[in-house]
């Protein structure tokens, strides 16, 4: 069969690999839509583990049935999570899943750039979703960053009634921007440094979508009754981003990095002027569990969640390297399908 190997951002090549075998409780499916992930492209991250074939965010259809399996059957249309948590250990009956060391290790075989792939047991037991016939491939390769999305909007507090920062507008941010407002926020504010995702997060449902080199402290005061946000949410690894959240948030309110930074990069920050009487919380949130890809999948389902507006490009196989360049430069794409089958 046919992968996209990566060797590095610019050096992704199609290969012929075997098939993979599957065994009992395992799932072969014929990728039909796999999206490019912004963890895709962070080069440092993963050229120490090249060559590998990566895609995540999966969607396709079964083609064969392991042995011991009576929930799935050939013909079915599918999506599923490459990371599965094992639901015993403390992480997992603590309700951090995501921290759980199962989850860490799981994966598919190989990655969704190709045009099969393997589910392991442990995932078709925990990490497959039907499709609905009303949810295209294109559209379920959003269940997964959709259900991160969702964990991390938890974890930053986002309720009915308050004002909610996003730091960047890619396609984390965009999502971000979109399901705030429909959650209730009052207030969605956007900023990025490009004009074309500023216009994107006002399609999408910012209020006010600002351009990162104004003052945005300021800005967020003049819209806001003087206050600053609730919630920031930061969706982009630039430093500047991370400083100025640390600038915009309110009082009792909360930053949540959701975007990774390049390799050692640190912050200074002084304890007592950020915390002491403020009561500010600095959070993180990294993928989603089960339940936030089953929600996910049904605001999709719903169409309460509109994602498919935000496919700017799709392209086949052979044009994956194409793909991670749009990606990485991030400046005429908002969301990349890949097409393993043409």
């Amino acid at each position: 069969m046919r992968v996209a190997m990566y060797y590095s951002n610019k050096d992704i090549r199609v290969e012929e690999i075997p098939t993979p075998k599957i065994g009992p409780g395992e799932l072969l499916v014929r990728v039909e839509a796999s999206g490019v992930c912004g963890s895709d492209v962070m080069e440092w991250y993963r050229i120490h583990k090249a060559p590998l074939v990566l895609g995540h965010e999966i969607a396709g259809e079964v083609v064969e049935v392991g042995e011991g399996i009576t929930n799935y059957k050939v013909g079915d249309r599918v999506s599923a999570s490459h990371h599965v948590p094992c639901n015993t250990c403390h992480y997992c009956l603590s309700g951090n899943h995501t921290a759980c060391d199962t989850l860490r290790s799981t994966n598919f075989d190989p990655g969704g750039f190709a045009e099969f792939l393997r589910l392991p047991a442990l995932n078709v037991d925990r990490g497959v979703y039907l499709l609905p016939d009303e949810v295209s491939f294109e559209e379920a390769t959003f269940i997964e960053p959709l259900a991160c999305v969702l964990r991390a909007q938890r974890r930053a507090k986002v309720e009915p009634g308050k004002t909610v920062l996003v730091l960047g507008s890619g396609i984390g941010g965009l999502l971000h921007i979109h399901l705030a407002g429909k959650l209730g926020a009052a207030r969605v504010i956007a900023t990025d440094i490009d004009e074309a995702r500023l216009r994107a997060a006002t399609r999408f449902g910012a209020d006010l979508a600002l351009n990162a080199k104004e003052d945005i402290p300021v800005r967020l005061r003049e819209v806001n009754q003087g206050r600053l946000a609730d919630s920031v949410i930061v969706c982009t690894g630039a430093v500047s981003a991370l400083q100025q959240a640390m600038e915009c948030v309110e009082r009792g309110g909360t930053i949540l990095f959701f975007a990774p930074t390049d390799k050692g990069v640190t912050i200074p920050l002084s304890i007592n002027d950020f915390f002491w009487r403020n009561d500010v919380t600095l959070t993180t949130s990294y993928a989603g569990d089960y339940a936030d890809h089953r929600t996910a999948l049904q605001l999709i389902q719903a169409k309460r969640v509109t994602v498919k507006e935000m496919i700017t490009h799709k392209l086949g196989l052979s044009d994956t390297a194409e793909g991670f360049k749009l990606v990485a430069e991030a400046h005429d794409s908002i969301k990349v399908i890949i097409e393993p089958q043409r």
